[in-house]
């Protein structure tokens, strides 16, 4: 399948696309969700403190009977309950019922208390102690990570950015900057200009690339995703949609039909649509950290 697996900068390779929690809830339906997703062969299952279902996550993972090595475990550092990244790490092992995982992301800069090179020695710590096989970011804009940067023995792996056509623009300048310091890109929320923004610009050239090539608009999405270099994580409690996720592997865009995309992305990005993206970006910032003093 040629959701062919990356190499992080840490020398660990990271499967290409990734089931995510987000919104999911607790309970029974996410360790469903989980188990549906791994059973039509998802192998990379992203989670976060803040979703408040790790622990659903891990007894899907666990029942699922694969080899902890078969699985690849992304999990944040949220913030939650004002926990610092030393307690929190051990509290979400606990929750997924691991020893380490694959890779572990600073949730928002905001959450970098009290501030970004200090947080990174902590997570640098973790990678050291080997309960973490890589250290990463999410959310991190261009500045962001110039600080980071600056100051870090260890390179973050990766940056999880909201990443569709209508903001590609916008964040364009993060994706550039990753590039040139070997820090993979992952994309959530994707499928945004389907499920939140249908109608729009965007939709003329995806539906008519799903046409040419019979193949659903969701999937040309995700190869539009893929085409940018980054890495996919996304969601469906649909058995046959989730198929069709780990489908739009086989879909190579041509450079026209990439730009085709971009160019609608670009025609309805509007300040509106901007302001969306930092909105959005803020409130994931205050729901993670509402604990912590100072980001109330």
């Amino acid at each position: 399948m040629p959701w062919e697996p990356v190499k992080l900068n840490s020398g660990h390779e990271m499967p290409t696309i990734a089931f995510g929690t987000w919104k999911l809830g607790n309970g029974a339906g996410p360790i469903d969700q989980v188990d549906q997703a791994i059973s039509v062969g998802f192998s990379h299952i992203d989670t976060a403190q803040a979703y408040r279902n790790e622990t659903e996550a891990g007894k899907a993972i666990h029942d699922s009977g694969l080899k902890r090595s078969e699985i690849f475990i992304t999990t944040k550092y949220s913030g939650l309950n004002g926990l610092d990244i030393k307690t929190s790490i051990k509290n979400s092992l606990q929750n997924l019922g691991v020893n380490y995982v694959d890779l572990y992301l600073i949730h928002h800069p905001r959450l970098a208390v009290p501030d970004i090179p200090t947080a990174w020695k902590e997570m640098e710590k973790l990678k050291e102690q080997g309960v973490v096989k890589s250290i990463g970011v999410s959310n991190f804009g261009v500045n962001d990570l110039a600080v980071l940067l600056a100051s870090t023995k260890i390179p973050p792996a990766a940056n999880q950015i909201l990443l569709h056509p209508y903001v590609y623009a916008t964040q364009a300048p993060i994706i550039d900057y990753a590039k040139k310091h070997n820090i993979t890109i992952e994309a959530y929320s994707a499928l945004i200009p389907l499920t939140e923004r249908p109608g729009g610009p965007v939709d003329v050239p995806v539906k008519e690339l799903a046409n040419k090539l019979n193949v659903a608009p969701e999937q040309v999405l995700l190869a539009w995703v893929k085409a940018k270099g980054a890495v996919v994580v996304t969601t469906s409690s649909k058995k046959d949609r989730l198929q069709r996720y780990l489908d739009a592997g086989d879909i190579a865009l041509s450079d026209e039909e990439i730009t085709a995309i971009d160019a609608a992305g670009a025609s309805g990005s509007s300040t509106e649509a901007s302001r969306k993206l930092f909105t959005g970006i803020l409130i994931i910032a205050a729901c993670v950290a509402l604990t912590i003093a100072g980001l109330k």
